[in-house]
């Protein structure tokens, strides 16, 4: 072989080489799998802690958080949600990101008590929602939408029920359940927050459309 064939060879080596490493390494989220659909938002109507009404329409077209808390917690809820802060405070200033806390305790938890612990944690209203309202709505809402507790422990007496999770939901702009974090996992707090980043960056495949979601799983 040639050294003019053996320099050509080489230089069209060297120039795919360079962009696959071009376009894996500059373009961001490029050849990651992407997070698959695991369930569907349902429509839901809560109180925040302005005393403001929350419904799907209030989050459709942005990325959330979604979590279930309750204020005399003394045991995980505390973590919990100082691992969510270090998320409020990466993703604050971003218009399209929001955190929803959905009270299990919704008899103790009203909309003055919301707000009070909403002012201790130094946040933003219009930024992280503390969520109360009808105690089967919410438990509904935690099974059926965003999967943070198995469908099964509801027996039919929404009264004796109480649920207690440390997860978290990440929701995509069309209303869809990504992934499920453990909120008292630094390891998988730090990986909710860089999929939040990949998540915002998707393009929006679906909309609300008569108070239900329209779009498809991928």
């Amino acid at each position: 072989m040639s050294k003019k064939a053996i320099f050509y060879i080489s230089f069209f080596v060297v120039l795919i080489v360079g962009f696959y490493f071009a376009i894996t390494k500059l373009m961001p989220g490029y050849g990651e799998k992407k997070l698959p659909v695991l369930s569907y938002v349902q429509p839901f109507s809560f109180l925040d802690q302005r005393g403001d009404s929350v419904t799907q329409r209030n989050v459709e077209g942005k990325v959330y958080v979604a979590e279930y808390f309750f204020t005399t917690c003394k045991g995980i809820c505390p973590k919990m949600n100082t691992n969510m802060k270090k998320i409020y405070e990466a993703y604050k200033d971003e218009g399209s990101f929001l955190i929803l806390s959905h009270t299990v305790d919704p008899d103790t938890d009203s909309v003055g008590r919301l707000r009070e612990y909403a002012d201790s944690m130094q946040v933003k209203a219009s930024k992280w929602l503390f969520l109360t309202g009808r105690k089967d709505s919410l438990y509904r809402a935690a099974r059926l939408s965003y999967i943070l507790d198995d469908p099964k422990n509801d027996n039919g007496k929404t009264e004796d029920q109480f649920i207690h999770t440390q997860f978290f939901a990440l929701v995509d702009k069309a209303g869809r359940v990504r992934k499920i974090y453990d909120g008292l996992k630094k390891d998988e707090v730090d990986e909710l927050s860089k999929d939040i980043n990949r998540v915002l960056n998707e393009k929006s495949t679906g909309t609300f459309s008569n108070s239900l979601f329209t779009n498809n799983p991928n």
